[in-house]
């Protein structure tokens, strides 16, 4: 149990049976609205390929650590609108949004959904790793099976930050949401897929 973050594949994102996890009325809700804004549809979601450990192919990360620490850093270097882009989307797309998008269709955890560009919150993040100095060369790149987890809860980021301190290292919770957005939103634009909750 508990409150993933994923990607999302062409045949789960168009599926508009939404009792087998289908998101097809979210596609069409964001495609109206992109065409009512002039933009053009969003329908490049890649296929689901098979889960191989390391490959990058796919997405999925477990929001454990509390995320009071992340919350405070974003208040610290992010203005009021940018950290409530941060903190309030629940589908990340691989397109460049002036703005997120409120679709009135329900989400795992509310009544509608927000939608951010995988751009924007990519930029917003960077900002906020540089702040932290968290070091992006050894935190895992690909995320297919909670590697981002592993390596904040079990794994060595308690010895890497002792070894490369910074202020990563001064709340562990907090970097790891600077690292679980900085690699989604990576992980959105390099693959063209979908991310959200599940």
């Amino acid at each position: 149990m508990g409150i993933y973050l994923v990607s999302v594949a062409a045949r789960e994102w168009f599926d508009a049976d939404e009792e087998e996890g289908g998101m097809g009325a979210l596609a069409a809700a964001l495609n109206e609205e992109l065409r009512r804004r002039g933009l053009a549809p969003y329908t490049t979601v890649p296929e689901d390929v098979p889960l191989v450990r390391g490959s990058g192919q796919s997405f999925e990360e477990k929001l454990v650590p509390s995320m009071d620490g992340f919350g405070a850093l974003c208040r610290q270097h992010l203005s009021a609108r940018e950290s409530g882009l941060l903190l309030t989307w629940s589908v990340l797309v691989p397109l460049s949004l002036d703005e997120e998008l409120l679709l009135p269709v329900e989400s795992a955890y509310d009544d509608t959904t927000t939608v951010a560009g995988a751009p924007q919150v990519l930029a917003l993040t960077e900002r906020l790793a540089t702040a932290v100095r968290l070091p992006v060369d050894v935190i895992p790149r690909a995320c297919d099976n909670l590697d981002l987890t592993a390596w904040f809860l079990d794994g060595p980021a308690g010895k890497t930050a002792a070894a490369r301190p910074g202020p990563w290292g001064e709340d562990l919770d907090a970097a790891f949401y600077v690292a679980l957005y900085l690699r989604a939103a990576q992980h959105s634009m390099r693959r063209g897929c979908p991310m959200t909750y599940c």
